[in-house]
C-alpha cells in the first residue's frame, strides 16, 4: 500500500507523492478487488470508479492509447471517438472479458432505467492480461455473477496490491506481478491537484528487470544460472520471450482535455521502459486516462446547450507528463514488492522478488 511500506526507501523522481502513493489519492476515486483462489483457478477482478456521483449520466473526460496491441480490451474504441468515460473500469484475466462485460452492463441497467429505453446504451470498460501460467484460465471461473461482489469492495481509501484482484495470477518479469499503484501531487495554475496510476503487470523477464538504473533482473538470473537446475525450490521461469501485458489507469482531478489526456497515455512507455519493458511482439500493453475535474452531462440541460471547459495550457503539462512516467515506473516497481510467491497452475511457481532477492543472495 505504496512502496514505504513495503521496507523500500526508493524515490522515484523529484514530484511530492500524494498521501497515500495510490491512486484514490485522487479525489472520488475508488478501488475495490475481488480475489479468486479456488482450485486451479488463481485469479479475479480489479474495479475502479473513476468519480463521484453517477458518472453515466455525468461523464469523465477520457483517451486511450494503445503501446502494443496485443489485447482484447472492450470499449476504448468509443472513448476514443467520443472523449468520455460512462462506468467503472473492471481489470481481469483474457477470457474472462466477456462475462465482465455483461456483468458491468448488468450493473449500469440496474441503476440506469434509462439505458436502452429513453436513451442510448451503455459502453462498458474491460480490459485484461493473460494469468494463464498460472492459473487455469480456460476454466473460465470468473462469471458475471461475481461483478457486483468485485463493485462492493470499492474503497476511496487505502487497498491492497501485489497479487490480488486482477493481478492474483500474473507475472512480471518472471517474478510475482499483479497490482501497483502511485500518486503525485501536480502544482498547476497557482492550485494542487493529484495524478495516479494504477497498474496491472504482466510482462517482461527476469534479465530485463531495472530498478532505479540497477541491473537487479540480470544480477538474479546470473545467480539462478549458478543454481542447481535441478532443485524446484530454485526454478525460475525458462520462457525468453516477453508474452505479456501491462494496463496501465491514469487518474486526475485536474482539468485536462481529452486531447491532453491523450498525451498523457503516450508517457506510460517511457514509465514502463525505465524497468526495463520493451513491449514485445506477444504483450500487450493498453493505457487508460480519465480526469473527474470536468463532467460532461449526458443530456441536454437547456437551449442552446453548450459546455465550456476550463483546462490547463499546454505549455504546462511538462510537469504532468513527468508525473506519468514517475508513477507509472513506480507501480512496476510496487506490484512486484507487494506481490507474493505463488505456486499456482501444474506445479508452476513463481517468487516474488523479495523472496527472489533473499533466495538467490542478490542484494
Amino acid at each position: 500500500m505504496g512502496m514505504e511500506t513495503s521496507g523500500s526507501a526508493m524515490r522515484f523522481g523529484k514530484l511530492k507523492k500524494g498521501e497515500r502513493n495510490l491512486i484514490t489519492d485522487v479525489p472520488g476515486v475508488k478501488v475495490g478487488h475481488f480475489t479468486l483462489h479456488e482450485g486451479k483457478s488463481h485469479t479475479g477482478i480489479t474495479c475502479i470508479i473513476p468519480g463521484s456521483g453517477d458518472v453515466f449520466h455525468d461523464k469523465c473526460l477520457a483517451a486511450s492509447h494503445v503501446i502494443n496491441g496485443f489485447g482484447k480490451s472492450a470499449g476504448l474504441v468509443q472513448i476514443d471517438e467520443l472523449g468520455t468515460l460512462e462506468t467503472p473500469i473492471l481489470l481481469t484475466n483474457t477470457l474472462s472479458v466477456g462475462d465482465m462485460m455483461t456483468g458491468l452492463v448488468k450493473h449500469m441497467l440496474d441503476s440506469h432505467t434509462d439505458i436502452g429505453r429513453t436513451t442510448s446504451t451503455v459502453n462498458p470498460i474491460v480490459m485484461e492480461c493473460n494469468d494463464g501460467f498460472l492459473s487455469d484460465i480456460r476454466a473460465m471461473a470468473i462469471t458475471k455473477e461475481m461483478v457486483p461482489e468485485a463493485l462492493a469492495k470499492v474503497d476511496g481509501g487505502f487497498f491492497e496490491e501485489g497479487g490480488v484482484g486482477a493481478g492474483t495470477g500474473m507475472c512480471c518479469y518472471s517474478l510475482k506481478g499483479g497490482i501497483g499503484s502511485a500518486s503525485r501531487i501536480l502544482p498547476l495554475n497557482g492550485k494542487e491537484y493529484v495524478l495516479g496510476t494504477l497498474l496491472l503487470s504482466n510482462f517482461g523477464i527476469l534479465e530485463d528487470l531495472i530498478i532505479q538504473g540497477n541491473p537487479i533482473g540480470d544480477q538474479l538470473f546470473q545467480h539462478y544460472q549458478q543454481c542447481d537446475a535441478t532443485d524446484p525450490k530454485n526454478k525460475i521461469s525458462s520462457d525468453r520471450h516477453d508474452r505479456g501485458s501491462a494496463i496501465v489507469v491514469i487518474a486526475t482531478n485536474a482539468p485536462f482535455t481529452t486531447k491532453q489526456l491523450k498525451r498523457l497515455t503516450k508517457r506510460a512507455q517511457s514509465g514502463l521502459a525505465k524497468t526495463g519493458c520493451i513491449s514485445g511482439n506477444g504483450s500487450g500493453e493498453i493505457v487508460l486516462a480519465f480526469s473527474n475535474a470536468i463532467r460532461i452531462p449526458h443530456y441536454r440541460q437547456a437551449e442552446p446547450f453548450k459546455i465550456t471547459l476550463d483546462y490547463i495550457a499546454e505549455d504546462d503539462l511538462d510537469i504532468a507528463f513527468r508525473s506519468v512516467i514517475d508513477c507509472v515506473e513506480e507501480s512496476v516497481i510496487s506490484s512486484l514488492f507487494h506481490a507474493e510467491s505463488l505456486t499456482g497452475l501444474d506445479g508452476h511457481h513463481v517468487f516474488s522478488l523479495p523472496d527472489a532477492l533473499e533466495h538467490f543472495g542478490v542484494n
